[in-house]
């Protein structure tokens, strides 16, 4: 039988989102789609993160995965990129799609080390690591920023989740530090729905002509009315008190996951600083058992570049409603019992 309940990991809860505000912002749209979303999204980062950057080079995509293979097919070449190993793997997948050269860069607690190894590309989730969520300190970001330099590299900065964290303030970003070598990629997702497909770039200026030339063969996949829409939602101020919301209502399912898997005999639940998922080591023979009880684990090895995998499971905890959410853990801690 298919599970009754999947705890994927990094899905947002979608729900909180249809307001008077939401709902006034396409209106709106819909009548003069003519939004400036690469300011908003320039307003929206100052607030958020603290970042100025000029609208200019904000580059609006249709995702993570629409921006990145915008931004390597704009560079140009069979490029050597490097990626984090444990990593995301649905961005991993992009650059060796495109015909270029993927390489396993190892990751720590604290998250990616500076590589040892010739790269034209790195991409890298300092805020957020994923999947074990580490946070880079700012010696290594320092270090990674003079080995960029010193390569002649070009730093693609993953903000995925920057935004929903538990712990402190939002990390600052690495465009703040090396903006000349540094692609800052953004994505909606997260904190509205992945339903949205819609995300940005934030390139050196160097780099937006080649970016306009791609964008001129392939199209803008971002139609002008979701566009508007989300310009005029984050002009409002919305996304911000939205995000606000939503990050207390995570917090709360996130102690919930503490609360229940934190302290059984066998399995290590690893610190939750912030996002949607949570990692426990634990014998891999829980998927099975957890799936005869209706609840769908994503194995940790799902997420790793190497070969020395850990074995446990990673576990998303946003989507769901308290309740569910407090059943679907209790037959988790159940299964890691038997």
């Amino acid at each position: 039988a298919p599970p009754r309940v999947e705890l994927t990991p990094g899905l947002p809860d979608t729900a909180g989102i249809l307001t008077p505000e939401w709902r006034a912002a396409w209106r709106k749209a819909a009548v003069d789609p003519s939004g400036d979303l690469p300011r908003e999204v320039a307003a929206h980062l100052r607030h958020m993160r603290g970042l100025t950057v000029d609208p200019a080079y904000v580059v609006v995509t249709a995702g993570a995965r629409d921006g990145l293979s915008l931004l390597l097919r704009a560079l140009g070449g069979r490029l050597r990129v490097g990626v984090e190993s444990p990593g995301y793997p649905s961005l991993r997948r992009v650059p060796q799609a495109l015909g270029h050269v993927l390489v396993d860069v190892p990751t720590d607690t604290e998250g990616i080390t500076v590589p040892t190894v010739d790269l034209d590309v790195l991409i890298v989730t300092p805020s957020h690591q994923h999947p074990y969520g580490g946070s880079l300190p700012a010696a290594r970001r320092a270090e990674l920023v003079e080995w960029a330099r010193a390569h002649d590299a070009l730093l693609i900065e993953d903000d995925f989740d920057s935004e929903l964290r538990y712990v402190g303030q939002p990390l600052p970003a690495l465009a703040a530090l090396a903006p000349e070598h540094t692609v800052l990629l953004g994505t909606f997702s997260s904190v509205i729905s992945p339903s949205i497909a819609c995300g940005y770039l934030v390139v050196p200026p160097r780099l937006r002509p080649a970016v306009d030339r791609v964008r001129e063969v392939f199209g803008q996949p971002v139609g002008a009315i979701p566009q508007a829409a989300l310009a005029h939602y984050l002009a409002s101020g919305a996304l911000r008190r939205h995000t606000g919301r939503m990050r207390r209502t995570y917090k709360r399912r996130r102690n919930l996951v503490a609360e229940t898997l934190g302290t059984i005999d066998g399995a290590q639940l690893l610190p939750i600083h912030g996002g949607l998922h949570a990692v426990l080591l634990c014998d891999p023979a829980v998927v099975p058992r957890a799936a005869a009880r209706g609840i769908k684990l994503t194995p940790l090895r799902d997420y790793w570049g190497g070969a020395d995998a850990e074995d446990g499971v990673v576990l998303g905890f946003g989507h769901l409603s308290d309740t569910e959410l407090r059943t679907s853990l209790s037959a988790v801690a159940a299964a890691l019992r038997e």
